[in-house]
């Protein structure tokens, strides 16, 4: 929200479609209609699974951080600031919600160790306007980011 005044974060063309198909559910396997991906997914321990596979908050976790890590970089660069060395890790988290359904949560743990922490401050806070995944979780899924 900027102001009080919610901000339409919708794509106003559609630039590229990513297609992916699951068998079995969480105990099963998923694949990419470009035949780019195909993993075995497995409920994790945790969850009562045997963890013989990825799962889909890896894969969450996975798509975040490297779409993040491209935003920061993207922001930095139009600042001016070579991010090289830096990195995005992603923790998500799923557990019940009051509602009888279930809901995740993200820690964004963000590295910059070229730039000062004012400076990093900073691109971190454009980089969470761009990122598509940060537009898309705003206001359904906190999202704590971690600046190391």
């Amino acid at each position: 929200m900027i102001d009080g005044t919610a901000v339409d974060t919708r794509p106003t063309k559609i630039m590229y479609v990513a297609e992916a198909t699951a068998h079995g559910g969480r105990d099963g396997y998923v694949t990419s209609q470009d035949g780019q991906l195909e993993l075995k997914v497995a409920m994790p321990p945790a969850l009562g699974g045997d963890g013989n596979g990825t799962n889909p908050e890896q894969l969450f976790a996975a798509g975040y951080s490297a779409c993040f890590h491209n935003a920061l970089v993207m922001v930095g660069r139009r600042s001016g600031f070579d991010l090289s060395g830096s990195t995005v890790a992603a923790k998500v988290g799923i557990g019940p919600n009051k509602r009888r359904g279930y809901g995740l949560a993200v820690a964004l743990s963000v590295s910059l160790p070229v730039v000062d922490s004012d400076v990093a401050a900073k691109l971190v806070d454009e980089a969470h306007d761009v990122c598509p995944y940060s537009n898309a979780t705003r206001g359904n899924i906190e999202v704590t980011i971690l600046l190391g």
